[in-house]
């Protein structure tokens, strides 16, 4: 009967799906070609029984609805390929294997293991010096350049290692010759530029030019073209130490870090002056009376300055007051009358502050011409001082300096090493040397790893 029929093969068919519910799935490789699938020796088999029809379709059961053009394919005679099931071979061992690292490779020596070169830019021995003894610091070896004059008086740099992506800081001590070493650096920070270096660093612990760092008469301030000629040739930061006018920093268009070295000329007053409490800090002009304050106060010691004609060092006329120059018959508009500026007339030398039965310790920032050293000096012995101490951060030294000191009262001059004077030493025994590479060493391990500099300017204020 059709019913019957009807009946009989619903039962069957719900028999078939018992069986293939409880039949576990193997794992095939189905072929192509209207082949049928074959057993793969090379296959696990997956113990995974199908789920119930009414929640979704298994892997490997057939369709709801036949895909369009499956009747034509039956037709044929030919099977549709069903989804791959592809199982790669696995151990027991394998199924919970961790990937071993891959050893990493020692670091090469010098910078290329911490990303940044260290050069000197000087072509004399001498002037290497501090270079030499901040790499040494630093662990690292000096970059291998090659700086010379040719004999036509130019100047030559050629770098002879890669620094591409590097972090470079080029050290510039400046000699008595200046304007060779200011092209040498120029040159050097240029060639570096153009050889891909990442970030350029200038370490000039002695800025030159700084002193012209005002406009005088219808001269020039020399010190902000410098500034924009470091720049244009590739610099990108700079560290310096103890600028002449602080000012100075606004003329760079890029980060300046103008670190100090009264901490390291504190530490030598403490620790190679006897008796220092029984000293006190002289200014040889009211110029110099703010860093001698800030010694004084650090040492808790007495204050003097000196005022007078002898301490005058720079002309009235060389600060453009009187520019244009006065004319005696020049024409005025007769309703314009200015008031006339009267004219400044120096009191007689005098030294305020008491130092009779003392120590004096002169400050300041450069020993260049020590004629105005010598007269204070003299002054200062006049008044009952009975030993005189010279501090400053750069010992330029230049002309007769060692002569000049050697025959003067004074009884030692302390320098640091930011200007090289080791033939100044040799004339003058007088002349001491403090190191400041620990410094300029940490200023650059920092500026590299990105860490802040505020730990080198601790207890640093505006005045300082």
């Amino acid at each position: 009967m059709p019913g019957g029929g009807g009946g009989l093969a619903s039962g069957s068919e719900a028999a078939a799906r018992g069986a293939a519910k409880a039949r576990p799935l193997q794992s095939v490789v189905w072929g192509t070609q209207g082949r049928g699938p074959r057993s793969s020796p090379r296959l696990r088999r997956v113990s995974q029984r199908l789920p119930h029809p009414n929640r979704g379709l298994a892997v490997g059961s057939a369709p709801s609805a036949a895909p369009r053009g499956a009747g034509r394919n039956r037709a044929a005679g030919r099977t549709m390929p069903k989804k791959l099931l592809l199982l790669p071979p696995l151990s027991a061992s394998s199924a919970f294997r961790v990937p071993r690292a891959r050893p990493v490779p020692p670091p090469a020596m010098n910078a290329a293991r911490t990303g940044y070169r260290v050069f000197s830019a000087n072509s004399t021995a001498a002037c290497t010096e501090l270079a030499k003894r901040i790499t040494e610091r630093l662990g690292a070896e000096l970059g291998k350049s090659v700086v010379y004059q040719e004999t036509n008086g130019e100047t030559r740099v050629e770098i002879k290692e890669s620094v591409r992506g590097q972090d470079i800081f080029i050290i510039q001590t400046i000699p008595r010759d200046v304007n060779t070493a200011v092209m040498e650096l120029l040159i050097m920070a240029y060639a570096l530029k153009t050889a891909c270096a990442r970030n350029i660093i200038g370490v000039i612990p002695y800025f030159p030019y700084s002193k012209q760092s005002k406009m005088r008469k219808r001269g020039s301030i020399v010190c902000k073209l410098l500034a924009s000629m470091l720049a244009k040739a590739g610099l990108t930061h700079i560290i310096t130490m103890d600028l002449h006018q602080k000012e100075i920093q606004g003329f760079f268009s890029f980060p300046v870090d103008n670190l100090r070295a009264s901490p390291f000329l504190l530490q030598y007053i403490q620790e190679e002056i006897p008796n220092y409490r029984n000293a006190v800090i002289v200014a040889k002009s009211p110029d110099a009376a703010k860093r001698a304050q800030s010694y004084a106060e650090r040492l808790r010691l007495g204050l003097a300055v000196i005022h007078g004609e002898a301490q005058c060092t720079e002309l009235d006329m060389d600060d453009g007051r009187h520019s244009p120059p006065m004319v005696k018959n020049a024409t005025v508009h007769p309703g314009l009358e200015l008031p006339l500026m009267m004219a400044k007339e120096k009191p007689p030398i005098t030294v305020v502050g008491d130092v009779g039965g003392r120590i004096a310790i002169i400050v300041d920032d450069i020993i260049d011409d020590v004629e105005s050293f010598v007269a204070a000096a003299e002054i200062l012995k006049e008044r009952g001082a009975y030993k005189i101490y010279v501090m400053a951060t750069h010992g330029i030294l230049s002309a007769e300096a060692p002569r000049l000191i050697e025959e003067s009262s004074v009884d030692e001059v302390v320098v640091t090493n930011t200007v090289p004077h080791e033939v100044q030493k040799l004339q003058c025994p007088k002349i001491k040397t403090v190191d400041i590479s620990l410094i300029l060493s940490e200023a650059i391990r920092r500026i590299h790893n990105g860490e802040s500099m505020a730990y080198l300017f601790r207890n640093i204020t505006v005045d300082d």
